[in-house]
């Protein structure tokens, strides 16, 4: 299970299939923002990364410009990880509550973390096309992680993420039976839970759309689910 996601992840960090996120991640690279003017930015995909025997799949919508881009791991180095991962460890899925760069420490436990698309989208907004070329990548990481039970969604695009893979797994439903919404809870077809959760953006937790109490919420949920 762990050689077969790092081949995949070894697959997904040389992949250029998307020219615009191509251009756009690299390009944030050398301009940079002025804070991290001395920093190495990643500039490219971002693989996933935590418990490879994990029970929980955090899906969430793609790397931060500045965050993931600059850090080379999901929700590192940005407002959405530091609204993030002190909940994760107040459940008991991290080992701690910060995440500065891949080389703090942290473990994911029972837990794993991915996104819809791995390259930063201009705008935070991937065209349909460089979701579907993103979308071997997430179905292959699905059946590595064969204990899964439960898949946390941030944001729409990680759900339809999540049910555009059941559809290629060839499992048949009607969109109209699974309606993204915060703390909304599904059993799909695959005897998965699925979660659903407003994306701790910083645009969302910024405005109260997302507050702490709510997203520890889901995550209580997940970790009741998966016992």
């Amino acid at each position: 299970m762990t050689s077969v996601l790092n081949v995949l992840n070894h697959e997904v960090i040389g992949c250029r299939k998307c020219p615009r996120l191509v251009a756009y991640r690299e390009q944030i690279g050398v301009e940079k923002r002025r804070a991290y003017r001395d920093h190495e930015y990643w500039a490219k995909p971002v693989p996933g990364f935590g418990d490879v025997k994990a029970r929980v799949l955090i899906l969430g919508l793609a790397p931060g410009a500045h965050g993931s881009n600059r850090t080379g791991r999901p929700f590192t180095g940005d407002k959405s990880g530091e609204f993030m991962y002190p909940i994760l460890y107040k459940v008991g899925f991290a080992s701690q509550p910060t995440a500065v760069d891949r080389e703090d420490g942290l473990k994911l436990l029972d837990c794993y973390i991915t996104a819809a698309v791995r390259c930063a989208p201009p705008d935070n907004k991937p065209l349909p096309e460089e979701i579907a070329n993103c979308a071997p990548y997430l179905d292959r990481e699905i059946t590595a992680l064969s204990k899964l039970k439960v898949v946390v969604a941030l944001g729409k695009i990680g759900f339809d993420a999540y049910l555009a893979h059941l559809r290629r797994a060839g499992f048949a439903f009607r969109n109209a039976e699974y309606m993204f919404g915060h703390a909304v809870e599904y059993k799909t077809p695959d005897g998965i839970t699925l979660l659903g959760s407003y994306h701790p953006s910083n645009q969302n937790t910024a405005t109260g759309k997302l507050t702490a109490g709510m997203f520890e919420a889901v995550f209580r949920r997940a970790k009741k689910l998966v016992g």
